[in-house]
């Protein structure tokens, strides 16, 4: 990481009949400024990793120094090009209340970078929605589609789940929102009923259509060849419910065992990570004359040292060769060509017979996953209320993500997206619960159409994005 320049912290101190003080953000001089009305001093830069609680104590105190009592007093950071320093522009700078609390079609509620549908009525039973954002631009995108699953009103009914964690940019799951569905409608049609094909070539016409978009904008934006997205799904139709699962979101059952009335957790999506064992075996024997298909960098097995997931929708620099090459950003160039695609776009599906003590499915980014397990997880829905569960779910996760940088929790939702994404991922969490006498109902039986999609902060279209430090390239 490239040095950052000093940090400077400009202590302004006031006097009472001075009502026409202008605060600057600009970069100050290189050397201190000192006036009469006005203290700056220059603080070296600690390293990135440096206890951010502490940070934000020793402006605490500089703001209830010597000064708070006879004058008037506030704290302003310089937005320096340095990584710390748009830190602590995030921190202390505007702040996102800012943003515009719009709310989707869906009637959730915006608080900070905090979405939320705390409850809602699905064909099956009740859901409840949450979406935290991390990144500058969010890119994890959601639904829940509830009512007819086909493009003809005669059916089958049920419930349609969808979370795509996208990686690079938003450009991917976007498109997943817009198209998933209304192809697994049409197919649906086609066969006159829910199926494991349907689901999968739903899955192919999207990252066909998502391949067309990159093959227009290529010559104008060619870095969109290197987004991509997870895309996991869950559907119910009468008493199945279907799985299907590209990269490393997961989806969660809790089942009551009988005999103790305990809940256990069930994993029912397959991910596609290469940190796990028989994806490296998977992707080796795809690829048996490639020594580097998977590499270890910095820790952390990576399909040719660049990417952690093995299968996406998009990606499409490591699926089609004449989309790797220059103009891209070398990082994503590789050496030698490739003759077939080294990432895959056929999902995983599973099919699961819903039992009276099949209780709810928690579907997640793998933001959750990476602070909770599944038995915790599944332990929080089952100890609390339904109203307001995902919010729930995602406030433990930041919770835990806070104990892990060695801050509080309040003191993380001070800080702004683009930077917040040094300690989360962007997290999304729908938990559906089933009513087993409306999940026993016919797939034939009518009910209203419902359509929700998980939200996240709105700018006003005068008001700029501050820069977001990107993440490692690659990460999902």
């Amino acid at each position: 990481m490239v040095p950052s320049p000093p940090l400077y912290v400009l202590l302004e101190v006031l006097s009472d009949d001075n009502e026409n003080q202008v605060h600057s953000t600009s970069e100050p001089e290189a050397s201190p400024i000192t006036t009469t009305d006005a203290h700056l001093e220059a603080f070296p830069t600690p390293p990135f990793e440096a206890n951010i609680t502490a940070c934000m104590d020793f402006a605490r105190i500089l703001y209830k120094s010597k000064w708070s009592n006879k004058k008037k007093c506030s704290i302003i950071v310089s937005r320096s090009k340095g990584a710390l320093g748009q830190w602590f522009w995030a921190c202390f700078g505007p702040r996102s209340d800012r943003y515009v609390h719009t709310s989707s079609d869906s009637g959730g509620r915006q608080d900070g970078l905090l979405w939320y549908k705390d409850s809602g009525q699905h064909f099956s039973g009740e859901f409840s929605m949450a979406v935290v954002q991390a990144n500058n631009l969010l890119e994890d995108q959601s639904q829940l589609e509830s009512g007819c699953l086909s493009s003809h009103e005669t059916g089958p009914y049920g419930t349609f789940v969808g979370v795509y964690d996208g990686h690079g940019g938003p450009e991917t799951s976007r498109y997943i929102n817009d198209h998933l569905f209304q192809h697994l409608k049409r197919y649906t049609s086609e066969q006159q009923m829910m199926s494991v094909d349907a689901i999968r070539k739903a899955y192919q016409a999207t990252e066909e259509g998502f391949l067309s978009l990159v093959t227009q904008q290529w010559p104008m934006k060619p870095q969109i060849a290197t987004v991509g997205s997870c895309c996991l799904t869950g559907i119910i139709s009468g008493r199945t419910l279907y799985v299907a699962n590209l990269g490393d979101s997961r989806a969660v059952l809790g089942r009551t065992v009988k005999a103790t009335g305990e809940v256990l957790a069930i994993q029912l999506s397959a991910e596609h990570n290469a940190c796990i064992e028989s994806v490296r075996q998977e992707l080796q024997s795809l690829h048996p004359d490639d020594p580097q298909i998977v590499l270890l960098k910095h820790n952390v097995w990576r399909v040719k040292g660049i990417i952690q997931i093995s299968r996406s929708i998009g990606d499409v620099y490591l699926k089609k060769a004449e989309f790797n090459r220059e103009p891209l950003y070398p990082k994503f160039r590789l050496r030698e060509p490739f003759k077939r695609p080294i990432l895959s776009a056929d999902p995983s599906i599973s099919v699961h017979q819903l039992q009276p003590h099949d209780q709810f499915v928690i579907f997640a980014s793998d933001g959750l996953w990476e602070h909770l397990s599944n038995q915790e997880a599944v332990g929080i829905v089952q100890n609390h209320p339904r109203r307001g569960i995902a919010k729930r779910l995602v406030k433990t996760a930041l919770q835990e993500a806070a104990k892990k940088r060695e801050m509080r929790y309040s003191d993380l939702k001070k800080i702004d997206r683009g930077v917040r994404r040094h300690f989360h991922d962007d997290i999304t969490v729908i938990v559906v619960f089933f009513n087993s006498n409306l999940v026993s109902k016919a797939t034939s039986v009518k009910a209203p159409n419902l359509s929700v999609r998980g939200g996240g902060v709105t700018l006003p279209p005068s008001t700029l994005a501050p820069c977001a430090m990107p993440a490692e390239a690659g990460s999902t």
